[in-house]
């Protein structure tokens, strides 16, 4: 039986156990559910109410008694200015535990803490979701078209600077053959020179070994 017995430890010291709730009702306030252990969701339920109850007062007191607690300042806006309008006529019982199931390894019993909403509440955040989901689909098309277009530029760039460099190219040619052109006869004319020389020369060696010879 659990005779005097207010809270439980959770397996943690005093600084890690009000770490982890402080933990724990920041992420509540700011994503409205989380997935955690059965005996975590019922200790941090104790806790996230109360800080629902400040909120719905609504001063600057209660104000900076949350801002104390939770660990992020846009958790703190969220809950004066979101949440607690939503249970103005509602006094008490905001949060809600779901029995998942034993989870795998240590067979912990699992549930989903979340925030109690109606029913028109919810539709509103479904039709929120599926906004957010069609915009996110619009923005990879434009993204998708907009690659489409810096490829096809890309190309168009490289046909344009091919184009361009083609009559350059066939000039250069053209400046080639036309200087190679005159340049052969004249290495074949210092050739034929050369030959002719050589050929009147021919008979003056023989002369002089004819003169040896004598």
């Amino acid at each position: 039986m659990r005779h005097r017995i207010s809270f439980r430890k959770l397996s943690r010291t005093a600084e890690h156990r009000r770490a982890l709730l402080r933990n724990m009702v920041t992420s509540l306030f700011l994503y409205e559910r989380i997935e955690t252990t059965v005996a975590k969701a019922k200790e941090a339920r104790r806790v996230a109410e109360r800080m629902i109850t400040f909120a719905k007062r609504g001063d600057l007191s209660a104000r900076r008694h949350v801002d104390s607690y939770v660990f992020d300042p846009a958790a703190t806006r969220k809950l004066f200015d979101t949440i607690a309008p939503w249970y103005k006529e509602r006094q008490g019982g905001y949060t809600r535990i779901i029995r998942l199931g034993r989870r795998l390894g240590d067979a912990g019993e699992m549930a989903i803490f979340e925030l109690v909403k109606s029913t028109e509440q919810k539709a509103e955040d479904r039709k929120r979701k599926i906004e957010a989901a069609e915009a996110k689909e619009l923005a990879r098309s434009g993204e998708a078209t907009a690659a489409d277009k810096k490829k096809k530029g890309a190309a168009d760039d490289e046909e344009a600077a091919e184009a361009t460099d083609a009559p350059k190219k066939g000039k250069g040619r053209a400046k080639v053959a036309a200087g190679a052109g005159p340049a052969r006869p004249g290495r074949g004319g210092k050739g034929k020179k050369a030959g002719a020389a050589g050929a009147g020369k021919a008979p003056s060696k023989g002369g002089r070994t004819k003169k040896g010879g004598e």
